[in-house]
């Protein structure tokens, strides 16, 4: 067919044909006015033909919602012809036009050659049949649309009032048709139904089962709003949803499969009887809720934990003592004392598997292999190890877990390390117990007191859990850097087992068998490409480290890997050998200095011992006098304690100014002050007495202190030289130093059991009763 356009524009369309507009999902009824969005461009372009020329339309239903481009066969036959009142273009672009259904008709031919549908339609006349049988259908059409319109939310009662007073049957049933939610394919049945008693019936029987689904929808929804408050109101639709498929038989097959598969992992877990009957209690509370509710999953997770959790009894630990010896051997070198405590464990775990053993404490400073020996222990033992940090812990359910009642509530530490592990056997290792510190939420220290008590963490209970979980057949072993941070309880449920810093032989031998392989693998070097000379070894531990672990030896030994690893990824080396020599030009100048070298004949300066969280320590007590009225200044950021002994000492050497040759007069003539190096580093304690009195003495009697000599003890006002702790870390740290002799109180004899035998061998001891020993041999003439 030819397709004309007049002068204006538009095309030329036969009287007997109509534009047609598709529409997706909107039945429109004669006598109704509705707004309808189009956007497809030949829904445009028909709209705007039809306003430009002021010819209705037909809306006519495409069959498939989901194709773009209708063809004829596409449309439904019948459509409403409809009159375009308003065309509006928003300022998104949307196209709507309002229309006003006008009466049916039929597709008699569609006519091809325009940018939109058009048709050759035949208009449908509405019967003005009236008989009893329509009446009656209309009385009853009437009634149950005014019940439907009583369930829809949001009716007006304009509508109400239309429907009342309608009087034609034919638009009473197209304006029920329209404005109670119909099916769309019901909707466009009751347009396709001309007789009219046909369309009563097709309204009624839609109406019906309409009815019915808007009751039983009131009623579901009255009962779950009773179950539901109000934060949970947007899960109201799920609810419904599942409502309606419960009364109608079809549950849910994912959700029923998933509640399947927790009842059998609950069965396999072993729990114990109350664990398991607390376990199946929330199964079914899971079971009856939406998954799409808030408590929904804090129950499942809660049950993910305690089907996770190992409830079975362990293996019966597999203890061989040589092979342990051998593990430890291999792992450690050296700490020849804490290994033959050890061995002891282990030996009474084998004869007695059942027995409550004690919880060991490994206290001493960083870097001595307090974590590592653990790690042996679960070796030696087959079991797993676990490692929880309570180093800035704070807070007791860190400890013992949050209520479920919180949100985002967890199992403490104790428990999440347990899953971890899988077993309730492992060896579980507390790190950095002594850092532990308390606050507003609670002392998680005196949470660890059940955990560690043997008699009761047979029934330990996590808040979160809130059922007993028997700790007893776990091996707990505990770190510290010190002792004096625990709490008197807890220590009181450990054995201490104290590891002394590493000799300077023995920091040699645990680089050459573990240090350097292990930086050489780290690296990305080859065995072969890099070597250490037993002079270069001694040379980083002495110039450039000073500690009582191996920690920052091993970092220096990175360091020239890591050197080496550059000159050999450049091509410039294909090996390295390190020697003392090579030392500056890769880890620049040594770090530390022979200290007591450079006061060598200073009169008024001593060698003092202390004592630190890190290891042993020197420090020097330097005193000088100045003219003046016989004042006492101290400082380098001393406590109490020491300012005590410093005043103590000065006394001290001022009741023996005659026998130590001192003119009585000058002290008054003088001002003294003292002075112990660094003065950034706070320190206390009162084992500095003996050194403050020797540099005091040897100040005022101009005569320098042996500067081989170092020492240590607290003083008494009557001379007496009383005993001092830490006396292993200070005669290591003397030995790393370079000191070859070393004053000790005569009460801490005893204490040179625990010092290693290279001390022993390498260092002179010289036992003080009182302060009149410290001078014969601090200050020989």
């Amino acid at each position: 067919m030819r397709t004309d356009k007049s002068d204006s524009g538009v095309f030329v369309i036969p009287d007997d044909a109509m534009i047609i507009v598709p529409m997706r999902n909107v039945v429109l009824f004669p006598g109704m006015i509705l707004p309808l969005t189009i956007g497809r461009e030949q829904s445009i372009l028909a709209a705007q033909q039809a306003v430009k020329t002021e010819r209705p339309v037909g809306i006519l239903l495409q069959r498939d919602a989901e194709i773009e481009v209708p063809t004829p066969d596409d449309l439904c036959l019948v459509g409403t012809v409809a009159n375009i009142l308003r065309y509006v273009t928003l300022p998104d672009n949307t196209h709507v036009i309002v229309c006003q259904g006008l009466q049916r008709f039929r597709i008699a031919e569609h006519l091809p050659g325009y940018p939109f549908p058009v048709a050759r339609v035949g208009r449908i006349e509405e019967p003005e049949v009236t008989d009893s049988q329509i009446e009656a259908r209309m009385i009853q059409l009437r009634e149950r649309a005014l019940e439907v319109l009583q369930y829809l939310p949001q009716v007006s009662q304009e509508l109400l009032g239309a429907v009342k007073s309608i009087g034609q049957p034919a638009a009473l049933a197209d304006l029920v048709a329209s404005v109670t939610e119909l099916k769309l394919s019901d909707r466009q049945r009751v347009l396709e139904t001309v007789d009219l008693t046909q369309r009563l019936d097709v309204v009624l029987d839609c109406l019906l089962g309409r009815l019915e689904v808007l009751r039983l929808s009131r009623e579901l929804d009255e009962r779950t709003k009773a179950s539901m408050d109000q934060r949970q109101r947007e899960y109201l639709l799920r609810e419904q949803l599942k409502s309606i498929q419960k009364e109608l038989g079809e549950g849910e097959t994912g959700n029923s499969i998933e509640m399947e598969a927790l009842r059998k992992a609950i069965a396999d877990a072993e729990m114990p009887e109350e664990v398991a009957t607390q376990a199946n209690k929330e199964l079914k509370r899971l079971e009856r809720m939406s998954d799409g509710s808030g408590e929904y999953s804090m129950v499942r997770a809660y049950l993910d934990w305690l089907v996770e959790l190992p409830w079975k009894a362990p293996e019966p630990d597999r203890i061989e003592i040589a092979e342990a010896r051998r593990i430890l051997n291999a792992d450690h070198f050296g700490l020849d004392q804490v290994k033959k405590r050890i061995i002891e464990f282990l030996a009474v775990r084998k004869l007695n598997p059942s027995g409550h053993g004690p919880i060991l404490c490994f206290v001493g400073p960083p870097g001595v292999g307090k974590t590592s020996l653990g790690q042996s222990i679960a070796r030696a033992l087959g079991r797993k190890f676990v490692r929880a940090s309570l180093g800035g812990v704070h807070d007791e359910a860190e400890i013992r877990g949050h209520r479920r009642t919180y949100i985002g509530a967890l199992p403490g530490n104790i428990i999440q390390a347990i899953r971890k592990a899988g077993s309730r056997g492992c060896v579980m290792m507390l790190d950095e117990i002594d850092k532990l510190g308390a606050s507003i939420q609670g002392d998680p220290s005196a949470a660890l007191l059940e955990v560690l008590d043997p008699e009761q963490n047979d029934t330990f209970r996590d808040n979160y859990l809130a059922l007993p979980y028997d700790l007893s057949r776990m091996l707990f072993i505990t770190t510290a850097n010190v002792l004096d941070n625990i709490p008197g309880p807890l220590r009181d449920r450990m054995e201490i087992i104290q590891l002394p810093g590493y000799t300077q032989e023995e920091k040699l031998e645990i680089a050459r068998r573990y240090l350097v392989g292990r930086q050489i693998t780290q690296n990305g070097l080859k065995e072969g490409q890099i070597e250490f000379s037993q002079a270069a070894l001694q040379a980083i531990i002495r110039d450039y480290t000073r500690e009582a672990g191996v920690r920052s030896l091993e970092r220096e030994i990175g360091a020239v890997c890591r050197r080496a690893a550059v000159e050999i990824a450049e091509g410039a080396i294909k090996s390295m050998t390190v020697d003392e020599g090579d030392l500056a030009r890769i880890l620049g100048p040594g770090k530390y200095d022979n200290e007591v070298a450079l006061r060598t004949g200073l009169a008024g300066v001593a060698t003092g011992l202390a004592w630190t969280p890190v290891g042993g320590d020197i420090l020097f007590i330097e005193a000088s006098r100045t003219a003046g009225d016989g004042k006492l200044i101290l400082t380098g950021q001393l406590g109490d304690v020491m300012k005590e002994s410093a005043q103590a000492a000065l006394t001290l050497v001022k009741t023996r100014a005659a026998s130590l040759g001192i003119d009585a007069g000058s002290f008054d003539r003088s001002n003294v002050h003292v002075h112990v190096p660094a003065g950034a580093i706070p320190k206390d304690g009162p084992s500095a007495g003996v050194a403050m009195f020797i540099a005091l003495a040897s100040l005022f009697v101009d005569r320098p202190v042996r500067n081989d000599t170092a020492m240590t003890g607290e003083i008494s006002l009557r001379g007496l030289v009383l005993p001092v702790g830490g006396i292993k870390d200070k005669v290591l740290a003397a030995m790393r130093a370079g000191i070859q002799r070393v004053l000790l109180p005569a009460r801490n004899r005893r204490d040179l059991a625990e010092v290693p035998a290279e001390a022993k061998d390498r260092l002179e001891f010289v036992f003080l009763e009182n302060v009149d020993d410290a001078v014969r041999h601090a200050m020989p003439l």
